[in-house]
């Protein structure tokens, strides 16, 4: 009896045993899958210049966004189709045939419809951006919407909207969602449209009804995907994001599009403390060829930042919040929270420079889309696969190009702001081709450092041009652009610290006697720009000297102008 006992007792525990490792290698076996599974949205976007003719980008192909690892492209907003459905369902006196009006329409649904078709065919998700609201003028005339169009709360409105909403998935059955955007309207390419939102903030009055149209009409009844964009409407203060999550009941179809950083895509911004939170699913927007940084036109490698944390952000870890996508997506692994990656490979802004070769963009976009396929992989990795599989570098060059992109984030915040006291600079006083002049903080400390670091960003420019000129390229046309665009970098941003250096002095924070020599090297510098372009036919166009109404800083030239007349005087006393 005991010997029976025994042997049941000794069969049991290695059962045991065996269902226990069985059980832990399905564990593990569950964690890897859900380490390694891919972003469920991996979306791209080209944001053409309003009112310029659309860049001519290797990202409006399929096959290229395909190779790269995308699933899905966002239409910018002049390729939407809320600009060319023709309402005939509700009235046909609204766009009459024959109507300039209609005849714009028609010509702009074709062209999309061929876009939509050709991204289709090629097996990846079609989305657009819409600004809403947005309705034809004749419709906003006929029916008395002016004043009532911008509330989505009005009954009228409503009923215009999702009229709108059915129609564009009616009239293009291509679109598999749409991405909104509220707040500025752009009426640059939509000469026949008026647009308006009413407290595009406020969260009772527009966001959530906006929301729960949306998720009613295209969501539930259409079963399509909606994206919401929170910029600058509910992306920033963690108690006004938790009230809309909290109002809106989640959706499968339904996420929420939020920034990796706070604000514009600036180096030094806070990163985004929305991110993770809440009920509803996430995409992460990430800009590629940065608006505020040149547009692709210098090395600007910002995608490690963005994965694993730049530099300036790292001090969040220690208070316990992520300072990183990476910690984002680790976190709400078991939930699936994060839905996905959208990056602007072009684009954002206005105007230039313009590039002709779109290396820097590519980079980024690459990185970007290879870690949403697979977050578990380290950023070195894919950056090292960029390498070997696509510029096709040997190991030692590898290693000499990534050197070259790190330095170049590097530099970028030291050269433009601060990585000691960014909150310090506003970031706004150079952005798309313009300089301004930028203010410093009164603080004489604060300065000398800031100024120090701008000299550290020189040093770093100087061996970011070394590097480029010691990497063997494939191709003689990308081993030209990217030391041209190196040199591009080191002379732009030797025109940026002497304008910082001329700033502290108009404010009396650096000795006036330095005024001739700092005087002196703006202009030096100038020159040694501008004769880059002059001889080098890939040169990207280069940053203006002139005013623009969107600059919120006096044009730098014209402050340097009036200083120099104050040296001038002072020389024929």
């Amino acid at each position: 009896m005991m010997k029976i006992t025994n042997y049941k007792f000794i069969a049991f525990i290695k059962k045991f045993i065996v269902l226990m490792i069985l059980l832990l290698f399905n564990i593990t076996t569950s964690t890897v899958i859900s380490q390694t599974k891919s972003l469920s949205m991996i979306l791209d976007m080209v944001h053409n210049n309003p009112g310029e003719t659309p860049y001519n980008s290797q990202y409006n192909d399929p096959d290229v966004l395909k190779k790269m690892g995308y699933n899905g492209k966002v239409f910018f907003l002049f390729e939407s189709a809320q600009l060319a459905i023709n309402w005939d369902k509700v009235d046909k006196a609204i766009l009459p045939l024959g109507s300039p009006d209609r005849l714009w329409m028609d010509t702009k649904a074709a062209h999309i419809d061929s876009l939509y078709t050709n991204i289709k065919n090629a097996g990846l998700q079609v989305y657009t951006q819409c600004d809403l609201i947005l309705f034809p003028k004749m419709l906003i005339e006929k029916y008395n919407l002016k004043d009532i169009m911008g509330d989505p709360r009005n009954p009228q409105t409503e009923k215009y909207l999702r009229i709108l909403l059915r129609e564009m998935f009616v009239q293009f059955p291509q679109l598999d969602g749409i991405v909104v955007r509220i707040g500025e309207t752009y009426l640059q390419d939509a000469p026949y449209h008026l647009g308006a939102i009413n407290n595009k903030t406020n969260a009772e009055e527009t966001i959530i009804p906006l929301i729960n149209i949306l998720r009613d009409e295209v969501c539930v009844k259409l079963n399509k995907k909606v994206i919401f964009r929170t910029w600058y409407s509910f992306d920033v203060k963690e108690t006004d994001y938790m009230h809309v999550d909290k109002a809106i009941e989640p959706h499968k179809n339904l996420t929420i599009s939020v920034k990796h950083c706070e604000g514009d895509f600036h180096r030094g911004n806070p990163f985004s403390k929305v991110l993770g939170m809440g009920r509803h699913k996430q995409l992460i927007e990430v800009q590629c060829a940065r608006e505020y940084e040149g547009k692709g036109a210098y090395p600007n490698y910002i995608a490690k930042g963005v994965i694993d944390g730049f530099e300036e952000h790292l001090w969040l870890r220690k208070t316990g919040r992520p300072s990183s996508i990476r910690e984002i997506f680790n976190e709400g692994k078991k939930t699936g929270k994060l839905a996905g990656i959208w990056t602007w490979s072009r684009g954002g802004g206005w105007e230039g420079p313009y590039i002709g070769n779109e290396f820097w963009c590519d980079l980024n976009a690459y990185i970007m889309a290879q870690w949403a396929k697979k977050p578990s992989a380290t950023e070195e990795s894919i950056f090292n696969r960029y390498t070997r599989n696509v510029l096709g570098l040997n190991k030692k060059d590898g290693e000499t190009f990534r050197k070259l992109a790190l330095l170049s984030a590097d530099a970028i915040i030291r050269g433009r702001r601060s990585a000691a006291y960014y909150n310090d600079i506003n970031p706004r006083w150079t952005r798309d081709e313009y300089i301004g002049f930028p203010k410093l903080p009164t603080d004489l400390k604060k300065v000398k450092v800031i100024l120090a670091e701008k000299d550290t960003a020189l040093e770093m420019w100087n061996e970011i041009v070394k590097l480029s000129e010691n990497i063997r390229f494939k191709d003689d046309k990308t081993a030209d652009f990217v030391k041209v665009s190196s040199k591009y970098g080191l002379y732009l941003y030797r025109i940026y610290r002497s304008i910082l250096y001329l700033s502290a002095i108009d404010t009396n924070l650096y000795p006036k006697s330095e005024l001739n020599k700092w005087i002196e090297e703006y202009d030096a510098a100038w020159v040694e720009y501008q004769s880059l372009e002059a001889s080098n036919s890939n040169c990207p166009t280069l940053y203006s000297k002139n005013e623009t109404l969107r600059m919120r800083y006096s044009p730098a030239d014209k402050e340097v102008n009036r200083m120099r007349k104050v040296l001038i005087s002072k020389k024929t006393e």
